[in-house]
């Protein structure tokens, strides 16, 4: 970020949109698209013995899997799942995550106080490890892997919401608003409030490709969807002993999860990237 600021104070020209956005914004649009309609992408998901194990070809452009299913189909049907369980559990982070914060921004300093402790606690600990934890007392499947997933990023939309809030608060204008009105609620829905959700699309941006992350690395340790439902993590889980006879069955799935992540960041530090100039007068 600064290296960029630098360069424009000198005088060199850097697009407004890098090719690296673009590109970033093409990947999760084909992302999104495979997961609405897959089948404009890629037919359906056969099973074909004799078919097993071929090499990336025209015919099967990622090769085809130990029980001959072609591999090009099953990541394409398998954005479904990962996208569908990465931005339920971002949803879930992101609502829970407002509430507690703004809760904790507007609170006296006792709420605050033990709120902030809270979170700096559970943001002590990586959020897969922490949702590793909470899947192995709600078991496996879907919904508890969103649950899991959800829970464990709560920490960190918490603490940005918190600071955003009483940022917000001490600021020059909602203490003349507060002069005009006495009532608290009326101050936060329509002066702090939206004030302090700005930022929030950014971080939503970087938290989506962690929860896909994270929705990958559980899936792959035998916690998420269940065969034969196309998902990346356990794709790679299924294949992980076909590695030297049919590198493609593991490749293609884990540069899907790779792509989609790299979009999501690059997408989310452009955008706060952005954020952050604004705010600077």
């Amino acid at each position: 970020m600064t290296t960029i600021d630098s360069l424009r104070r000198r005088g060199v020209s850097i697009p407004k949109h890098p090719a690296a956005v673009w590109l970033s914004a093409t990947v999760l649009a084909l992302v999104v698209l495979a997961a609405l309609a897959p089948n404009l992408i890629a037919s359906g998901d056969h099973t074909d013995l004799t078919n097993a194990y071929h090499a990336p070809s025209f015919a099967h452009p990622f090769g085809t899997d130990q029980l001959g299913r072609d591999v090009l189909t099953r990541v394409v049907h398998g954005a479904r799942l990962s996208l569908l369980i990465g931005v339920s559990a971002t949803a879930l982070a992101v609502v829970a995550g407002v509430i507690l914060g703004v809760v904790a921004g507007i609170g006296n300093r006792v709420v605050d106080a033990a709120a902030s402790r809270t979170f700096d606690l559970l943001g002590a600990f990586p959020e897969i490890l922490l949702a590793l934890v909470l899947i192995t007392f709600t078991g496996t499947g879907t919904p508890n892997l969103i649950l899991a997933i959800g829970i464990a990023s709560v920490p960190r939309f918490a603490r940005v919401m918190r600071a955003e809030t009483r940022a917000v608060r001490g600021s020059e204008f909602v203490a003349q608003a507060s002069l005009l009105t006495r009532s608290t609620t009326s101050i936060v829905f329509r002066h702090v409030l939206p004030n302090a959700l700005r930022s929030l699309p950014v971080v939503v941006t970087l938290g989506l490709g962690t929860s896909i992350l994270g929705t990958a690395a559980l899936s792959f340790l035998g916690f998420g969807p269940k065969p034969p439902d196309p998902e990346w993590g356990s794709m790679l889980a299924d294949a992980q002993g076909d590695l030297r006879i049919a590198w493609w069955s593991v490749a293609f799935p884990g540069l899907a999860i790779t792509a989609v992540v790299l979009a999501t960041t690059v997408l989310g530090r452009y955008a706060g990237h952005r954020f952050e100039r604004r705010k600077t007068p």
